[in-house]
């Protein structure tokens, strides 16, 4: 079903400049929709202040609630009405926002609304008294549904407040993606590189605690003088209006009796996002001295945890749920400073177990980064107005960050440990010829001196692996130096795939420096000589791309027949192996399956004989027949491989399968013009952004590198030089159907 007008979301919310947490948390619901679905889902702001508040907004607020005027709730709610173009209003609800007893004006905007209405629940008290708990009745009553933000908040609403469950759903508080390397690099930039980092953030108030953790700091520095307490943020307006800065004052006092002076720093600023994300990003230890006992969630403490940080935290409901499996230190009570001093002497002394302890809460937090709360918001926004088309993305832009960060002078570094580099990988032929092909093709289509100064790099490491008999080893360690590894495995795989870079190099001669070309072709021509050892199906599947744009190149007759041959014994391997129900080429379907069909494909492309392009065809669509499932791509996982007479094994998804088949999609809609081909790319690709099981985004917004596998519940958060190569191919790939959306 097609729309003629796109329908919108509203978020009724206090909201940024004004300095709330809340008016933060949907300022960045608001970019992340932004970020990932565009102009498919706009979302405008209904921005709540006293009448007495005035701010400068952006355009995305279109009405304003003053909230101390009960006459506007229902006037603004009338307005709203009167738009056909909003399907859902998402109010933002914290009982401090609106007037009222306990904040029930907001029942008037409710009960004045015509519209589906979800509401957050950002604070959620148990044992709540009869009226605290008819007002939260009243509101989910008249909502379509509740959002919380943890399992916790969840079970006080069912237990406290005797909520049906089904009307509930957990959506966590979102988080912003840093890289794991800036870590030290930003240490640097603040000349904190010899102290350990402790913080806290968020507008100051007595709830904060933070006095708690000054008392125990004297013990702390006795012993590590090169301790640095962060104090981050301003005090909170509304505690400014009613006592100005007498609390900020009393944490002095405690700073100058307890001579920390040197140790403690008072920030007292609200940051810009990135200055905060850069001060939580350099803390080794971060400090959540809460004294709320009912604080049911808190945007400080994800933020922490999504910077990498070993958190130490109260035991508020937020904490209680999240400080599991190492993921930091939860203490047993609040306004305890020996249970602090414990805790944060237990992590200086551990070096280990504190960075453990970061890393663990890095990749816990990955789950909800914003881009992931973003598609949350979307499903369940289209769950309520009834839509039934599928989900459209943004297209992210196209980075070479990853790819520049993981390449040396040498070559393309295998693996890194989250986004940082890991030299101790070494380096693949594997990986240097997809990244000599990735640059080869970008530069065809945005040509860029840099761009081609890591292709030489790449180009560099093929000619210096090959051997003097023309064969190619595959691995080299980071000091240069060939591996065992290459005794151990199988290399025609590396050499098919060096073959299809250097063949690929040679086509796109007339965008490539005559030098290259001299190069690449030397290499090709030693290589050559070799070409009867690979033997097996996608080592020849590999060649055969190399020789098809080679032959681009030069129409030699010799290229042209072994094309010929390479192609005669993939259909060797398809008539022994295929059967009524396994249209293949082996008897199992193991990584890069697309290949196979890919390169028969190739060779009618050059030959023009028809068993080639027919056979392409049944096996392509043999294989996309196990794919495309209920609207999501499943590739093939590397748990297990898919073999003729075993039940399929699924999850462990990898992004070179998916790159594979886009890139195969491409060229079968190319050739056959057939536009189910188009189609499933398409929803191939939207795989990377969040169309996929556990409906996460696959791809680092940040630097353009992809993760590393997508398991049954998790992401591994690794971005290997194989991983990102294969999404910058894929994302390269989609440019050519650059619509506005996905």
């Amino acid at each position: 079903m097609k729309f003629e007008k796109v329908i919108k979301m509203l978020i009724v919310s206090s909201y940024s400049p004004r300095e709330c947490g809340i008016a933060t948390f949907s300022n960045d619901i608001v970019n992340a929709v932004e970020i990932v679905f565009g102009e498919t889902l706009p979302v405008e702001v209904c921005a709540l202040q006293n009448s007495d508040q005035n701010f400068s907004y952006n355009a995305e607020v279109t009405y304003i609630l003053p909230v101390d005027s009960l006459e506007h709730y229902r006037l603004v709610a009338e307005k709203i009405n009167e738009r056909n173009d909003i399907g859902l209003v998402c109010i933002q609800h914290e009982f401090g926002l609106f007037r009222g007893d306990y904040g029930d004006y907001i029942l008037s905007f409710i009960l004045a609304l015509n519209k589906p209405i979800v509401t957050v629940f950002h604070t959620v008290l148990p044992n709540p008294d009869e009226k605290r708990k008819k007002i939260v009745h009243a509101i989910a009553d008249l909502s379509d549904r509740i959002i919380v933000l943890t399992k916790n908040s969840e079970a006080i609403l069912t237990r406290d407040y005797e909520l049906p469950k089904m009307k509930t759903i957990v959506i966590p508080h979102g988080n912003h993606t840093v890289l794991w390397e800036q870590k030290e690099e930003l240490k640097n930039k603040y000349d904190f590189s010899d102290k350990i980092v402790m913080s806290t953030f968020g507008l100051i108030n007595k709830n904060k605690g933070i006095e708690t953790v000054l008392r125990a700091l004297p013990e702390i520095v006795k012993k590590n003088p090169e301790v640095i307490y962060l104090v981050i943020g301003k005090t909170h307006p509304e505690i400014i209006c009613c006592e100005g800065e007498k609390y900020r004052d009393s944490l002095i006092d405690i700073v100058h009796e307890l001579h920390l002076g040197n140790n403690v720093i008072f920030i007292n600023e609200y940051l810009q996002l990135w200055q905060l994300l850069e001060y939580l990003t350099i803390s080794d230890i971060y400090l959540f001295s809460s004294k709320d006992p009912n604080q049911a969630v808190s945007g400080t403490f994800a933020y922490a945890m999504s910077c990498g940080c070993a958190v130490i935290s109260t035991p508020i409901p937020h904490a209680v749920e999240t400080l599991v499996n190492g993921n930091g230190i939860l203490l047993n009570g609040f306004d305890k400073p020996e249970e602090f001093e414990k805790a944060i002497l237990h992590l200086i002394e551990n070096k280990e177990e504190r960075i453990a302890m970061g890393r663990n809460a890095f990749s816990l937090a990955h789950a909800t980064t914003w881009e992931n709360i973003a598609i949350q918001y979307r499903l369940l926004f289209d769950q309520l107005t009834n839509r039934e088309e599928d989900l459209k993305f943004n297209f992210p832009p196209i980075k070479l960050d990853h790819i520049k960060k993981l390449t040396t002078d040498f070559g393309i570094l295998q693996f890194s440990k989250f986004s940082q580099p890991d030299p101790e990988s070494g380096y693949t032929l594997d990986d240097n010829a997809r990244a000599l092909i990735n640059m080869v093709l970008y530069n065809k289509v945005f040509p860029d001196k840099h761009v081609l100064k890591l292709a030489n790099i790449y180009l560099n490491f093929i000619e210096g692996i090959q051997r003097n008999n023309g064969w190619f080893d595959n691995y080299k360690s980071f000091d240069h130096q060939l591996t065992k590894q290459n005794e151990e495995v199988n290399l025609e795989d590396a050499n098919g795939r060096a073959l299809w870079s250097l063949g690929t190099a040679i086509a796109h001669k007339e965008s490539l420096p005559a030098g290259m070309i001299l190069r690449a072709e030397k290499c090709w021509n030693k290589a050559i000589k070799r070409i009867n050892d690979i033997k097996s199906p996608r080592a020849i599947a590999y060649a055969l791309k190399g020789l098809y744009h080679y032959y681009l190149a030069y129409k030699e007759e010799s290229i042209r027949q072994n094309i010929e041959k390479f192609a005669d014994e993939l259909l060797h391997h398809y008539h022994i192996n295929s059967a009524e129900n396994w249209c293949w080429y082996e008897d199992y379907m193991t990584y890069a399956n697309n290949v196979l069909p890919e390169a028969m494909m190739y060779s009618y492309l050059v030959t023009k004989n028809p068993k080639y392009k027919k056979i392409a065809v049944i096996t392509f669509d043999f294989l996309l027949s196990h794919y495309f499932m209920k609207g999501q791509l499943k590739v093939i996982s590397n748990r297990g491989w898919f073999k003729k007479e075993n039940e399929r094994v699924f999850y462990g998804e990898q992004p070179i399968e998916v790159a594979t088949t886009i890139i195969a999609l491409d060229l079968f809609y190319e050739v056959t013009k057939n536009k189910k081909y188009k189609d499933q790319l398409k929803l191939a690709f939207i795989w990377f952004l969040g169309n996929n099981h556990l409906k996460q985004i696959m791809y680092n917004p940040e630097n353009g590198a992809s993760y590393d596998g997508l398991e049954d519940k998790h992401i591994n958060i690794n971005q290997g030089a194989e991983s990102t190569l294969c999404y910058f191919k894929a994302r390269l790939i989609m440019e050519k159907y650059a619509e506005n959306n996905l």
